[in-house]
């Protein structure tokens, strides 16, 4: 899907469709089959806006770049707050797949509430530790979670991650 998107002019785009980069809202331009002005793209099941130009279906985070900048995108389009959906033009950010990395929400599966924080049964404390460039950095080993999270939080900034790195999808709707 992304290596299509460059086949896409920033004039065929703006023949039929036209973005509002305020609300992130992209709607059908008059063409045939097609009711002029109405909503345009569908969820896919990651939760990224898609839409179909030439048959061929475009993420609307990339779009809104190419609308907006008149360049393909090289790279990752970030949403800043974390919301897939939320294509706001002031949300969306250019960055490597590491800067992306950098600014995830909380893993589903996570059991303590903080990302990089976990409990040690062994030792009956929380353990710290952050991944960065492939591999783990311990943290140390903490009495009380808020600890561990500060820890965390602390290595985060050192190591560049985005602020808004490990909040769960209900904190990242309040941004």
């Amino acid at each position: 899907m992304t290596s299509m998107t460059s086949l896409l002019t920033l004039e065929r785009l703006k023949q039929v469709i036209v973005y509002d980069p305020e609300t992130g809202a992209m709607r059908h331009k008059g063409r045939q089959g097609v009711r002029d002005g109405s909503s345009a793209g569908a969820l896919d099941a990651e939760g990224y806006l898609v839409i179909r130009i030439d048959a061929i279906k475009h993420r609307a985070n990339r779009l809104a770049w190419l609308y907006m900048t008149g360049e393909q995108p090289e790279g990752q389009i970030d949403h800043i707050n974390g919301i897939r959906s939320d294509d706001r033009f002031c949300n969306l950010r250019l960055v490597s797949n590491k800067q992306n990395g950098r600014n995830q929400r909380k893993q589903s599966g996570n059991k303590s509430g903080v990302t990089g924080v976990c409990w040690h049964k062994r030792y009956s404390k929380w353990l710290a530790q952050i991944r960065v460039d492939g591999k783990y950095i311990y943290l140390g080993m903490f009495s009380n979670i808020e600890d561990a999270a500060t820890a965390r939080k602390a290595a985060e900034v050192e190591h560049g991650f985005h602020e808004n790195h490990g909040r769960t999808s209900a904190q990242y709707r309040h941004l």
